[in-house]
């Protein structure tokens, strides 16, 4: 399994930081975590096209994680580009029908694909069985940000997991599914001095992978106050784990 930060940043348009993505590769599956703005272009550099994904998760519907999706979806009803064997699975938490459809109310056929293309599933937060995606197993928690917003834990079949945030405050759910995985992807939006309600720092990070005892932390969703101080540092005062600060395009791989 390969986990390939595709968007490090949030809604602030930077060229070094996309909007927050992130892409899960297997033998038989590529899984989109969000699309927020410049995720295609970033798709792009890495080598991946849009006719190679196989799922589409959406953390919640907030722009910064799925602004890209009706381009998507539009540049797929290119001719060339109505070539898919199994169809495109978008994926998310409860609403995503209601949030695809007002998708189509404002762009019409525009992004519609055929039956054969194209299907949605409403992911059970409360289901205690895993969902699975090709050769892997995916499971979602309940996060505190919005109330559709989830937590997604990918393993694979040789046990090895990912977990990612989303957008969320502090919540016991998260370090519930985050227990033990070997990467942990995890918002910190803003240095631990400069908190907002909702989302997560360096700081509040650690503590969920400390307690998750997780071998692995990822910091991303970054805006740039982030960028001003060391955030890998306030997260060390309190997990002592492997830190790593997300870059765009930075790779990690789980035999």
């Amino acid at each position: 399994m390969k986990i390939t930060i595709v968007g490090s940043g949030t809604c602030v348009p930077r060229l070094e930081r996309s909007s927050s993505s992130v892409l899960i590769e297997s033998d038989s599956v590529k899984i989109l975590l969000d699309l927020g703005l410049g995720t295609i272009r970033r798709l792009l550099e890495y080598g991946v096209t849009i006719d190679g994904l196989t799922h589409i998760f959406l953390s919640h519907f907030h722009p910064d994680h799925t602004c890209e999706l009706a381009p998507l979806l539009f540049a797929t009803k290119y001719p060339g580009n109505l070539s898919r064997i199994t169809p495109l699975i978008l994926a998310g938490g409860p609403g995503i029908n209601d949030f695809y459809h007002a998708l189509q109310a404002a762009y019409g056929d525009w992004i519609v694909l055929p039956d054969e293309q194209f299907a949605i599933c409403q992911l059970d937060p409360m289901r205690s069985e895993k969902t699975k995606w090709g050769d892997l197993t995916v499971h979602v928690r309940p996060v505190s940000h919005r109330p559709e917003s989830l937590a997604i834990r990918i393993e694979n079949r040789a046990g090895k997991s990912v977990v990612y945030s989303g957008d969320t405050d502090k919540c016991d759910a998260l370090a519930d599914l985050a227990h033990e995985t070997d990467l942990f992807i995890c918002e910190s939006a803003m240095p631990d001095e400069k908190r907002v309600p909702g989302h997560l720092t360096p700081g509040l990070a650690a503590e969920i992978a400390s307690k998750a005892r997780v071998k692995q932390l990822v910091l991303t969703h970054l805006y740039p106050a982030c960028d001003q101080v060391d955030i890998a540092k306030q997260a060390a005062n309190v997990y002592k784990g492997l830190i790593i600060v997300a870059q765009d395009l930075m790779s990690f791989r789980l035999a």
